[in-house]
């Protein structure tokens, strides 16, 4: 938990847990369950991650705070700031992407963008760090669809490292294609071996003092370990 008061919670959920129940394996392990058997069930979930995401999940606590602050997510007002780390360079450090998205009637459980039909859906990035081949970007959704940022960045040649839906996990970052001269281990494991993506800053408006609230949820260690040798060693990472 990272945050909590009379009306509301937060917990910085790691990747690869579920939210909620899996529709297809009820026997999953997912936060709310988890939640629910140590607080009960009037703890409610305001919003969803990919299970793949880590980061921010707010509860609500109260009845009436679930419905002012699942007002703000229908509305749109929440500002929402996720770090990523991506395979490509983009020409720009700040650009949009506005493009439509539904589901991949070929794939089930995955979407795409479309020209039109779809679900109006838009992203802003800003570029914080260039790595040659990866790129370092701030992500700020403005809807909230399924797979947004996955897809938005995906359709501009840009997909999250380690995606496994939109990517190229032939993909890796690792230590011997950054250090010169590297004598690590035969069996070497990448820096980051899950979805580069987390959820990182929260701020919505308090149900009970309607003054605004920001939540952060400090990046995972294996980030932290992959941008220190990112930074330490980006001009090699430049020229491979």
């Amino acid at each position: 938990m990272i945050f909590e008061d009379e009306t509301m919670l937060a917990y910085d959920k790691p990747s690869g847990m579920l939210v909620a129940p899996d529709r297809w394996d009820k026997k999953r392990e997912n936060l709310m369950a988890l939640v629910h058997d140590r607080l009960g069930h009037g703890v409610a979930n305001v919003h969803r991650l990919d299970a793949d995401t880590s980061g921010i999940l707010l509860c609500a606590k109260t009845k009436p705070a679930l419905d002012f602050l699942s007002g703000q997510f229908q509305s749109k007002t929440v500002e929402k700031k996720y770090l990523a780390l991506v395979v490509g360079s983009p020409p720009e450090d700040n650009f949009a992407v506005d493009r439509p998205i539904k589901e991949d009637e070929h794939h089930p459980g995955r979407m795409r963008v479309v020209p039109k039909a779809g679900k109006a859906s838009v992203t802003e990035f800003r570029v914080l760090e260039r790595f040659g081949r990866f790129t370092w970007i701030e992500c700020r959704p403005l809807t909230g669809r399924t797979h947004q940022l996955r897809v938005h960045l995906a359709a501009t040649k840009l997909p999250i490292l380690n995606d496994p839906f939109y990517g190229d996990l032939e993909t890796k970052l690792l230590l011997s294609d950054l250090k010169r001269g590297y004598k690590g281990r035969a069996d070497e494991k990448p820096l980051i071996n899950r979805l580069a993506l987390h959820a990182s800053e929260l701020t919505v408006k308090h149900p009970t003092t309607r003054e605004p609230v920001t939540i952060h949820a400090e990046l995972p260690k294996e980030f932290e370990v992959a941008l220190k040798y990112l930074r330490k060693f980006g001009t090699n990472a430049a020229k491979r």
